[in-house]
């Protein structure tokens, strides 16, 4: 007998829904939600650890007997399409970081190993679209997407070389830094892992984490960037919980890193990729704008 046969006969539900990697028991006794269990992470006590620090903002884990399978509560989603469910959505995260930051001391090469590899990383986008620029710009007639790409190619530049500058001010601001705060981090992010009902939750804590608070805005900003208003939402979550100079620095740098842009042999999506990339370029240049405006008065 397989797992979810053997808990069909278990919970006896009157109907089940498979929903990505979960699978919904509907029964006469109550809604569950089975799942698999996260390779090496005891989500049992990161649960008992966050109500340690008063943050009860996720499903209850019903069993967890099972070697390979954790069953939830179902937790009802009131489905309303509603413009403030992102500012909720980060009131819970602000309050998760605020109530489980600490200072954690780190050796001298804990910030040189970030630089190191966000620079890296930087060097690796650069060499990426130059390859494929100086690929399109011997096409006498580019395609759409080759054009859309050719016509901002500076844009790109220009984002990967503000992100070089910030990065070597961030080290200059770390460097001697002996101690780093973290938090306990969701790691997965998105509108999609927040329900709103008679209980607020945060879902989907298979990669959770102690961190920098920093991982969990750069992971909602980059999946849900284009849907989000998110200088509202990241001035409501500084209202909660601050965010130092090199913590705001480094959160900068890393959504300002432009996503690689991949091309194959179908030109329709290739130019929506090329699009959806370019939005984010655009739309990261608008909410980082206003943090470094220049006095001309």
């Amino acid at each position: 007998m397989n797992k979810l046969e053997s808990l069909k006969s278990l919970y006896k539900p009157y109907r089940y829904t498979i929903k990505g990697k979960c699978t919904i028991l509907e029964t006469t006794s109550g809604n569950f939600v089975i799942k698999k269990k996260p390779l090496q992470k005891d989500l049992v006590s990161i649960f008992n650890y966050l109500k340690s620090r008063n943050f009860i903002y996720f499903p209850e884990i019903i069993s967890s007997s099972r070697d390979d399978t954790y069953v939830y509560e179902y937790i009802e989603d009131n489905g309303y399409i509603d413009p403030t469910k992102s500012e909720d959505l980060i009131t819970l995260v602000a309050h998760l970081h605020a109530k489980t930051s600490f200072n954690k001391d780190v050796s001298e090469e804990s910030y040189k190993e970030i630089y190191e590899d966000i620079k890296n990383n930087i060097m690796y986008l650069r060499d990426y679209y130059l390859k494929y620029y100086e690929l399109f710009i011997k096409n006498i007639y580019p395609s759409p997407a080759e054009y859309a790409f050719l016509r901002n190619y500076s844009k790109i530049q220009a984002a990967l070389s503000f992100s070089e500058r910030e990065l070597d001010d961030w080290y200059n601001l770390v460097r001697d830094k002996k101690s780093e705060r973290i938090s306990l981090v969701h790691n997965n992010l998105s509108l999609d892992h927040f329900i709103r009902g008679e209980k607020d939750c945060l879902i989907s804590w298979d990669k959770a984490k102690f961190d920098t608070p920093v991982l969990d805005l750069v992971t909602l900003y980059q999946n849900n960037f284009w849907e989000l208003e998110f200088s509202t939402i990241y001035n409501r979550y500084l209202q909660i919980s601050s965010l130092t100079n090199e913590e705001q620095k480094l959160f900068f740098i890393l959504i300002s890193l432009v996503p690689e842009m991949k091309f194959d042999e179908n030109e329709f999506n290739n130019t929506k990729r090329v699009r959806k990339n370019l939005d984010y370029i655009f739309k990261t240049e608008q909410f980082l704008k206003p943090y470094y405006a220049t006095d001309t008065e």
